[in-house]
C-alpha cells in the first residue's frame, strides 16, 4: 500500500474517456471472505447529488455482480498499456470456474476492506448509492438495445460515490 499515494478525486489527471474506453479498468468487489474481479470499459466519472461519483454498468450473468450486490462497494482499478493482456483474460474467464486473479499474476491489496491491484496505475475505492436495471422501454433510441442487447442481457447501472482515489507514488 505504501507506492500510492491517497489523492482527491477532483486531482485525477488523466482523461476519463481514454482510462475507461480506451485503456479499461478492473471492477472488482469482495464478499463472504472471496474477491472476484471483470474488466469494464464502459462508465464514467462526474458529480451526481453533490458527491464525485463513478458510473459502471454490469451484465447480470457477471460473476462480480454478485459480489457487488452482496457488500454494496467495489473498486476501480486501472493500468498501464503492458497490462493489456492481463486485462483481456480477466475480461473472458469467469471467476466461477477458476482462481483467475491468481493465476493472472496480479497483486490484491485493500483500503477499507476493498480489494484493488497493486499494478494499477490508479485505484477508487467506491460505495454504491444507486442501482438500477436498465430496460428496453427507456432506450429512446431502439438501434442502441438491438445491437448491445440481442439477448436481452440488460446492465445494471450502478453510480456509486467515490470514497477515495490512489495513484502510484513515483
Amino acid at each position: 500500500m505504501e507506492i500510492f499515494k491517497e489523492i482527491q478525486p477532483e486531482e485525477i489527471s488523466e482523461n476519463a474517456f481514454k482510462l475507461i474506453g480506451k485503456d479499461w479498468m478492473l471492477v472488482t468487489s469482495s464478499a463472504d471472505d472471496k474477491i472476484n474481479t471483470m474488466t469494464a470499459s464502459w462508465g464514467g466519472f462526474g458529480v451526481l447529488w453533490g458527491k464525485n461519483v463513478a458510473y459502471i454498468v454490469v451484465r447480470p450473468q457477471r460473476y462480480t455482480k454478485e459480489f457487488i450486490d452482496k457488500s454494496g462497494r467495489f473498486s476501480l482499478t486501472f493500468f498501464n498499456d503492458s497490462f493489456r493482456s492481463k486485462l483481456s483474460y480477466l475480461g473472458t474467464v469467469s471467476g466461477r470456474d477458476e482462481d483467475k486473479i491468481k493465476k493472472s499474476g496480479l497483486t490484491v491489496s485493500e483500503n477499507s476492506e476493498i480489494p484493488f491491484f497493486e499494478e494499477g496505475k490508479l485505484a477508487a475505492i467506491c460505495k454504491v448509492l444507486y442501482k438500477q436495471k436498465l430496460t428496453p422501454d427507456s432506450f429512446l433510441d431502439s438501434s442502441i438495445a438491438d445491437r448491445w442487447y440481442p439477448d436481452h442481457d440488460f446492465h445494471t447501472l450502478y453510480v456509486a460515490e467515490i470514497e477515495k482515489v490512489f495513484v502510484k507514488s513515483n
